[in-house]
């Protein structure tokens, strides 16, 4: 994909129809999100992962909307043409008035769009926002923010109910308005039966190389997080430098290459 313009939502939809891989990376301030524009990454997303990475939490429920702001504005404050998606974090969206308000100050902080985790439920949320001019990312598989009811990190879809409900709930976003689709830690057949059947972009973590793009967590792929999933690879073993690793990482996921199976999930 070109720099050569401003990405947004619809520059990533049109990868999609022509078959053209695209590099989301996490970023939480301005110095690494301008080293990831520079390396080619086409968006990045200010994530709750925040909690984990800046903070030290053990999960990213504590974080809040005060805190997804000031990382947005600076990651934002960063970048010259890469798209910037911001999550939307622990209860900001239980109910689509509130889901209103919280986007709204997250777009106003720098984002071009807005993620949110879940499934059916979210579907009038999401019809809200994108009405009102607010794209929205869904997010399905795996929800880190419901890591205290789910009871663990694990893979989502291992049964034929399990994968059919994730199916219908992703052509149910897809319905309601949703821009791009987020898979994490689902079969890899699930995800490219899911990034098939929808016409929006599809990105995987821990969920195989047959989505539309792949999103890490900066801080894995630099080999900096105390653990390390099983689908992250350690860009700068072997790259001497960050924005080395950065652009490797960038070339892996558009060529296809990453992730193989050995970082394939199930």
């Amino acid at each position: 994909m070109s720099f050569t313009k401003k990405i947004t939502a619809r520059s990533l939809k049109i990868a999609k129809s022509k078959g053209e891989k695209f590099a989301v990376l996490t970023s939480y301030d301005a110095t690494l999100a301008r080293l990831s524009e520079e390396a080619g990454v086409e968006c990045l997303l200010v994530g709750d992962s925040l909690g984990n990475v800046i903070q030290g939490q053990d999960s990213t429920v504590p974080v809040t909307i005060e805190d997804m702001c000031y990382h947005t504005s600076c990651v934002a404050n960063g970048v010259d043409k890469t798209m910037v998606m911001a999550d939307m974090p622990f209860m900001t969206y239980s109910t689509p008035e509130d889901a209103f308000v919280n986007a709204a100050e997250l777009m106003r902080s720098g984002a071009q769009m807005v993620k949110m985790e879940g499934g059916a439920w979210l579907a009038e949320t999401i019809s809200l926002l994108t009405e009102r001019g607010i794209p929205v990312c869904a997010h399905l598989g795996l929800l880190p923010q419901s890591v205290n009811k789910t009871g663990g990190f694990r893979l989502q879809g291992k049964t034929e109910n399990d994968a059919a409900q994730i199916l219908a709930d992703a052509i149910l976003l897809e319905e309601a308005g949703a821009d791009i689709l987020l898979l994490e830690m689902v079969p890899k057949a699930l995800a490219g039966q899911i990034t098939e059947v929808l016409n929006i972009p599809v990105i995987g973590i821990g969920a195989g190389n047959q989505t539309d793009a792949q999103v890490l967590v900066v801080h894995d792929l630099l080999g900096l997080s105390g653990y390390i999933p099983s689908f992250v690879n350690n860009f700068l073993e072997g790259h001497g430098s960050i924005q080395n690793a950065l652009t490797a990482y960038a070339e892996a996921v558009k060529s296809g290459a990453f992730p193989d199976d050995a970082h394939t999930p199930g």
